[in-house]
C-alpha cells in the first residue's frame, strides 16, 4: 500500500472497520491534535479508543433518542458490569453537578421473538452509559484507557437488532444465561463480508497482493432455511457460530507458540498442556492464554487482576510510557512509580527503594519499548521480582513472539493482537498469557476466570477476522524483519539522519539478545530523527507510504509518533530523551527494492529542501 491516501480516509481504504486513518502531511497531524475543522471534518474514521467509530456513534445516538433525555450522550459497553465500572470511574472524577443524570440502560435479545433464537449464542447485549455532554469526556477517558468499549462490529450488528426490535430494554425477563456455551450445531449470524462462506479452521490462507494487503476470496452463500434467509436479508452476510470456539482455540495456540497444525484445531481440543512450543514452557496450557477485545484491555485486565489477587499497592512503569498504560497505573489503584529511561541506573534506584522497604504490585514494561525500541534488562528485573515479591508484566507487541521469548522472564505477557499478529489493520484484539511457573499463577488464573467482574467480551465476528488474519503470522514476520533492516540501511546512508532507533543498533541490544529466539530477527518497528526539523517534515510529507496511527500492519505505515501521542506534553517527552520530531516507521511486506526506492526518493527531496 503506497502513499496517496487522502486525508481522513481509512487505512486500508474503503475498509469499514479499519484501525488507522490517513494523516498524510506533518501539518495534518498538528491539525488533528489541534482539532482543526479541515482535518477533523475530513476523517471517515480514526484509531479505536481515541476515535469513536461512526457506527458506534450512530447506535449511541439512536439509544439516546429512544431512551435518553435531550442533551444526553451515550457511551456503549458490552455488559452492564463494565458500564457500572465506567460509572464508578466517572463519579470518582467528575464534579458532582455533572453526574446527576448519569445512568446505565441495558439491552438484550427479545427472547419472546422466535427470530432471536439463532442469535442467542452470540449474547449480543449492549449496556449504554447515559450522561450529560459535560460528563461525557470523563466517560471517554474510561473508554480510552480501559479498552472496555464495544467494537465497531459489535455495535453494527447490535444496532441492526435494535432497529428491528430484536434487541430490547432489559427488564430482567429476557436476560440470557451468561454462562451458556456456544452450541455445537450450526447457528448463523452476520459475519465478515469478505468471507461470506462458513469458515473452516484449516482453510488455506487468503492470497496476498504484492503491496502486503490480502485479496478477498470469492464468497459462496449457503443454507436456505427460513431463519438463515431472514438473517441474510437483514444483515447481508452469514457467519457459522460453530467455528467461533475453534477459532479462539487456534488463536490461543498460535499465541502460545504451540507447534501444531491448524487442521488439528477443527476438533476444538479441550484445554490441555501444549507440549512443544516456542515459548519454551513445558507446562503451558491453552487456558493460560486469555483473549480480549484489544491490547489495552489486556493490560487493564492484568492490572485489575493483580490488584484483586495481591491487594492495593503501587505499580512501576518501566521505560518511556505508552500513554494509556501509564494512565491505567495512575488512575486505577494507588498509583505508580514511573522510570521512563528503562536504564540500569533506574534499576539501581529501584533496588535501593526495595531494600529500603518499599513494596510494589508489579512492574510493567514493553519489550522493546515504543518508540525508542529500548529493551529493559529482563534478567535483572526477574531477579528483583523474585527477591522482593512483585509481578513482572511484559508487553511483547513490538518484539512479537515470532522473534523473542519473554515468557521465560515474565509472570504475565500481554500483547496487542491488533498489530502484527493480525497485520490487516481491520480488527482489534488483545491477549494475556499467565506463566504457569509464576508464583501468582493460581491466584491470577482464579481471578481472571471469575465472571462477572472478569468476562469474555471478545465479539465473535472479530474473533473470526483475527483467526483468519493470523494464519500466516510466522512467515510474515521473517519478511518484515528483513525489510526493516533494508530501510535501516537506507537511512544510515543519509547525512540528514541524526539517529536510528532499532533493537539491532541500540545500546540495549544485549538485553534483546537475551530474549531473542534462535532464527528470530529484530522486528518491524524502527524510529529515526533528523538533524533538521524542516527536513524531517519534508521527508514525511514526501514519503510514499501509508501515513497514520497504529503499527504492525502488512503495509509500511509511518507516523510522527511523538507528535500524535504526546502533543500536549512534548517538553516532558523531550526530558525523557524522546525527540518531539521523531518519525516512527512500521515496516510492511512490500518488495525490498520498492521500499528502498520509496525511502531514497523522500530523502532526496528532503535533502534539496531549504532549512528554516
Amino acid at each position: 500500500m503506497g502513499g496517496g491516501i487522502a486525508l481522513g480516509e481509512s487505512i486500508p481504504p474503503y475498509t469499514a472497520h479499519a484501525v488507522s486513518v490517513s494523516l498524510p502531511t506533518w501539518r495534518s497531524n498538528v491539525g488533528y491534535e489541534e482539532g482543526e475543522d479541515w482535518v477533523v471534518n475530513s476523517m471517515t474514521t480514526g484509531y479505536p479508543r481515541f476515535y469513536i467509530h461512526k457506527l458506534i456513534q450512530a447506535f449511541a445516538a439512536d439509544i439516546v433518542a429512544k431512551h435518553g433525555q435531550p442533551g444526553q450522550k451515550a457511551m456503549l459497553f458490552p455488559t452492564p458490569t463494565i458500564a457500572a465500572r465506567c460509572v464508578a470511574f466517572v463519579k470518582g472524577r467528575a464534579p458532582a453537578e455533572v453526574v446527576r443524570d448519569l445512568c446505565v440502560v441495558s439491552f438484550v435479545l427479545d427472547s419472546s421473538n422466535p427470530l432471536s433464537k439463532p442469535l442467542r449464542p452470540l449474547r449480543p447485549e449492549i449496556a449504554a452509559v447515559l450522561c450529560s455532554e459535560e460528563c461525557f469526556p470523563y466517560a471517554k477517558q474510561y473508554w480510552q484507557h480501559s479498552g472496555d468499549g464495544v467494537s465497531s462490529r459489535r455495535a453494527e450488528f447490535c444496532h441492526g437488532l435494535f432497529k428491528d426490535g430484536l434487541l430490547v430494554l432489559d427488564d430482567g425477563s429476557s436476560s440470557p444465561k451468561r454462562s451458556s456455551p456456544v452450541p455445537s450445531e450450526r447457528k448463523l449470524c452476520r459475519g465478515p463480508r469478505r468471507y461470506q462462506r462458513p469458515m473452516s479452521i484449516d482453510d488455506s490462507s487468503p492470497s496476498r497482493n504484492t503491496n502486503g494487503t490480502r485479496q478477498a476470496p470469492e464468497g459462496v452463500e449457503e443454507d436456505s432455511q427460513e431463519t438463515s434467509r431472514f438473517l441474510e436479508e437483514r444483515f447481508g452476510r452469514n457467519l457459522d457460530l460453530s467455528f467461533v470456539e475453534p477459532a479462539k482455540s487456534a488463536i490461543r495456540r498460535r499465541i502460545a507458540g504451540a507447534l501444531v497444525a491448524d487442521a488439528e484445531l477443527s476438533k476444538t481440543p479441550q484445554p490441555s498442556e501444549l507440549g512443544s512450543n516456542t515459548r519454551g514452557i513445558v507446562n503451558l496450557r491453552e487456558d493460560d492464554v486469555f483473549l480480549y477485545p484489544c491490547g489495552m484491555n489486556a493490560i487493564f485486565t492484568a492490572h485489575r487482576a493483580l490488584l484483586a489477587a495481591r491487594g492495593p499497592m503501587k505499580s512501576i512503569n518501566f521505560g518511556f510510557p505508552y500513554v494509556d498504560t501509564l494512565k491505567i497505573l495512575e488512575k486505577f489503584g494507588p498509583g505508580c512509580l514511573s522510570l521512563p529511561f528503562a536504564s540500569e541506573a533506574e534499576l539501581d534506584d529501584l533496588e535501593q527503594r526495595l531494600k529500603g522497604g518499599e513494596r510494589f504490585l508489579a512492574l510493567f514494561c514493553e519489550f522493546p519499548g515504543n518508540p525508542l525500541l529500548t529493551c529493559p534488562n529482563l534478567q535483572r528485573i526477574r531477579q528483583l521480582a523474585d527477591q522482593y515479591d512483585f509481578a513482572l508484566v511484559v508487553d511483547e507487541t513490538i518484539g512479537t513472539f515470532g522473534n523473542i521469548n519473554v515468557l521465560q522472564f515474565a509472570d504475565v505477557v500481554v500483547s496487542s493482537l491488533t498489530k502484527i499478529f493480525s497485520g490487516d489493520c481491520n480488527v482489534m484484539g488483545g491477549s494475556a498469557i499467565l506463566s504457569p511457573n509464576s508464583r501468582y499463577h493460581a491466584a491470577l488464573k482464579s481471578v481472571m476466570s471469575t465472571p462477572p467482574e472478569f468476562e469474555d467480551t471478545y465479539w465473535a465476528e472479530d474473533v473470526i477476522f483475527m483467526e483468519r488474519n493470523s494464519r500466516d503470522f510466522a512467515t510474515r514476520i521473517e519478511r518484515i524483519n528483513s525489510n526493516a533492516e533494508a530501510i535501516c540501511d537506507v537511512l544510515k546512508s543519509s547525512p540528514l539522519i541524526k539517529k536510528i532507533y532499532y533493537p539491532k543498533f541500540n545500546e540495549s541490544r544485549p538485553n534483546y539478545e537475551a530474549a531473542k529466539l534462535p532464527g528470530g530477527g529484530y522486528g518491524g518497528l524502527l524510529s529515526t530523527t533528523f538533524h533538521d526539523r524542516q527536513k524531517a517534515m519534508v521527508f514525511y510529507d514526501n514519503l510514499e507510504t501509508a501515513k497514520g496511527p497504529s503499527l504492525g500492519t502488512n503495509f509500511t505505515l509511518t507516523s510522527p509518533y511523538v507528535l500524535l501521542a504526546h502533543y500536549q506534553e512534548l517538553d516532558w517527552a523531550k526530558s525523557c530523551g524522546v525527540d518531539p520530531d521523531l518519525i516512527r516507521i512500521s515496516v510492511g511486506l512490500e518488495e525490498p527494492d520498492y521500499l528502498r526506492a520509496v525511502f531514497t526518493r523522500a530523502l532526496e527531496v528532503a535533502e534539496k529542501a531549504d532549512s528554516q
